[in-house]
């Protein structure tokens, strides 16, 4: 019962990591607003802020907090892709013009976190069942490794695009910075995915050891009450005989 408690614990510490991604730029509250993807100068460039920050669903600009404000629309899949962010090429940094890498990047980022989300989602309802069922324990495993597997493509992606981003922004002298939290949250909700998924696996395992123990005790004993019935009617027809 603990295995399976401390797994739907740290299953439910992912989920709440991808949520706090997952809402950046949608929700311009502490501590939503202090996350971001990446971080640029665009002091030169039409039509953006300075600096701009990615999130999750818009762009940002920067108050004297250092917290997030003055976002633009809330954008369902937004890509990071500066001349159509900005709707511009002036003074956009010549590794972003004439190429679809960092669009799809971040496209395919967005889906794969989505559908990561919704399987650990479900995997933690059926946590729920695992604490009653061995069934559950095996449910739950196979649909956090369902997620495990979308929340890695999406770690990986995201770390290409904001890290291409930023030197592609140095690159044009142009001063950038990753958004630590965000990546870190990220690729920590992939490792509670791995814990817990071995988690509920050896709750699994040792649901099984226990009901093959009770079952031997339930044999034994059962055997035993069998051997004492038979002696007992043995000495029963020995006393009717004397």
């Amino acid at each position: 019962m603990s295995t399976r408690l401390t797994a739907l614990v740290v299953l439910a510490g992912g989920i709440l990591l991808q949520f706090f991604t997952i809402l950046s730029g949608a929700v311009n509250r502490s501590p939503i607003n202090q996350f971001y993807f990446l971080e640029a100068s665009t002091t030169d460039i039409p039509n953006a802020r300075n600096p701009s920050r990615w999130t999750f669903f818009a762009i940002c600009g920067v108050d004297d907090g250092g917290h997030n404000s003055n976002c633009g629309n809330v954008v369902p899949a937004l890509p990071f892709d500066p001349p159509r962010n900005f709707r511009t090429d002036v003074n956009v940094p010549a590794q972003f013009i004439g190429t679809n890498q960092y669009f799809y990047l971040s496209r395919f980022m967005f889906a794969f976190y989505l559908i990561a989300l919704f399987f650990a989602v479900v995997a933690l309802f059926t946590g729920l069942l695992a604490l009653c069922s061995r069934l559950g324990d095996y449910l739950s495993a196979l649909t956090i490794a369902v997620a495990l597997f979308f929340q890695t493509l999406t770690a990986a992606l995201m770390t290409a695009w904001i890290v291409k981003g930023r030197n592609a922004f140095r690159s044009a002298g142009l001063e950038s910075n990753v958004g630590v939290k965000l990546i870190a949250f990220t690729w920590a909700a992939m490792a509670c995915f791995v814990i817990s998924s071995v988690l509920f696996c050896c709750g699994g395992v040792a649901g099984r050891d226990t009901s093959s123990v009770r079952r031997k005790r339930s044999t034994r004993s059962n055997r035993s009450r069998g051997s004492f019935l038979d002696t007992e009617s043995q000495r029963r027809v020995k006393d009717d005989y004397s």
